[in-house]
């Protein structure tokens, strides 16, 4: 019990003492707030009696600024009005222009129109390339005669007789300088050029022609051999001489269509697969035809040599059959005559050997030419289904391609029956030579045998 009043004792103690503490903290806030509010009106007071006092220069300030908005405003009337004034006497100056100038105000308009075309003539112009600050005094005149403000000089009206008179005398130049070229591959060079008046360029064995923003660019596809053969004899040419060079007068059109003409490549794609086959066939009839046309001449030299001796020699087809002959001499005519057609059928096959073939390639390669060209009229006649016939250009590029297989067969069809007919010939000729020795063995052999009886 002691203990339990002793515990009691010490936290009514420590309640006292908390409870103190809690109260000064209150009245030193209590305070704080007092002097802040304090010191706040009495700040408040001071501006307030700060803004009385400016309130005065304030209004001077304000009084200040309007006297300036009117001045400005004056001012601004004033440009104006003067505005107005110097665009009347601007017109009236214009006007008093047109009066003065007249008839050369007409004048003038033709100036700018012919200084127009000709500085479009000039900009295109393959003499440009060698002469290449000719634009500036035409670009000055054209200026000039197009703008009211100023009028062209003497000077500068000479410079377009000037301009055209080196026009007509660079046009029958030809000129060989070095200068800057663009290749198909995108890189630039520096090469002699040549320039051929105002037709064409050539220079290192190519054809240049002049791009619309003046440079110099190879063609994207350079023309047959027999036009680019002639650039490099033309350039090394002397003055005096006389070579050939393709040139084309239209300065580039006849040169952009022959690059694009279709090359052999291009007529070998077109055929297509059937095209591949029909030239195959035909280089195979060709081969074929070449071997047995070789084979035939030793045969036949062989042939004749043995012709002019009287020992068969078996290397040779009459050798052989005179090889017959000499194995059956004791036996009838009729024996011998069947031993020696025996002898030159063995022959035959060698003789005539590749030539069927040869003329069968002869005889079916128009017939691939002209299932190509059905099957190409039949692609193109679908194009025409699908897309229309409003490009004739493309109609006729796809009737050319389906008539290249027709060209195909031709071209392999015409040499191979002329090779058959040849070879085919030349073996004829040597089997005739075996019958007909044959035919003479047999009579000299039925008149000793006739003899003898």
């Amino acid at each position: 019990m002691k203990k339990f009043i002793a515990t009691a004792a010490i936290v009514l103690a420590g309640f006292s003492v908390t409870a103190q503490a809690q109260q000064a903290d209150l009245d030193a806030l209590l305070k704080k707030v007092q002097d802040g509010t304090l010191n706040e009106e009495a700040a408040h007071k001071q501006r307030e009696a700060e803004f009385r006092a400016n309130q005065a220069q304030q209004q001077n300030l304000l009084n200040a600024e309007r006297r300036t908005t009117a001045q400005l405003e004056r001012e601004s009337a004033r440009l104006e009005e003067q505005r107005r004034v110097n665009e009347q006497e601007i017109t009236n100056q214009l006007e008093i222009q047109r009066n003065r100038l007249g008839q050369l105000q007409e004048l003038f308009g033709v100036l700018q129109q012919a200084a127009g075309d000709a500085r479009a003539v000039i900009s295109g112009s393959h003499v440009t390339i060698d002469n290449p600050n000719r634009m500036d005094p035409i670009n000055v005149l054209v200026a000039k005669a197009a703008d009211d403000a100023q009028l062209p000089t003497i000077e500068d009206i000479e410079a377009w007789p000037a301009q055209m008179l080196l026009e007509m005398i660079g046009s029958g130049q030809i000129k060989t300088f070095q200068h800057e070229v663009g290749r198909n591959d995108g890189n630039k060079e520096v090469i002699d050029l040549t320039r051929i008046g105002d037709f064409g360029l050539v220079g290192n064995g190519r054809y240049y022609t002049l791009t619309n923003n003046g440079d110099v660019q190879e063609l994207a596809r350079q023309p047959s051999g027999r036009f680019t053969g002639t650039v490099d004899g033309f350039q090394s040419a002397s003055s005096g001489d006389i070579v050939g060079l393709g040139l084309d007068p239209t300065r580039g059109q006849l040169l952009n269509i022959e690059v694009e003409k279709a090359t052999l490549e291009d007529h070998l794609a077109n055929g297509g697969p059937i095209g591949y086959i029909t030239l195959g066939l035909g280089a195979i009839g060709v081969l074929l035809a070449v071997i047995q046309w070789l084979y035939l001449f030793v045969v036949g030299g062989k042939v004749r040599s043995q012709i002019r001796k009287d020992e068969a020699n078996t290397n040779n087809p009459l050798g052989r059959v005179l090889a017959v002959y000499e194995s059956n001499k004791n036996v009838d005519v009729e024996t011998l005559e069947l031993k020696l057609d025996e002898a030159i059928l063995k022959e035959t096959p060698a003789l005539e050997r590749f030539l069927t073939v040869v003329k069968l390639i002869s005889a079916v390669a128009p017939l691939f030419g002209l299932l190509g060209t059905v099957t190409g009229m039949i692609q193109t006649f679908q194009a025409i289904t699908l897309f229309g016939a409003g490009d004739p250009q493309a109609m006729a590029g796809g009737i050319s391609a389906a008539l290249i297989t027709t060209v195909e067969g031709l071209v392999v069809a015409i040499p191979t029956l002329l090779l058959h007919s040849f070879v085919s010939g030349s073996s004829k000729s040597i089997i005739h030579v075996l019958e007909e020795q044959s035919a003479g063995i047999i009579a000299v052999h039925a008149e000793k045998e006739g003899a003898n009886a």
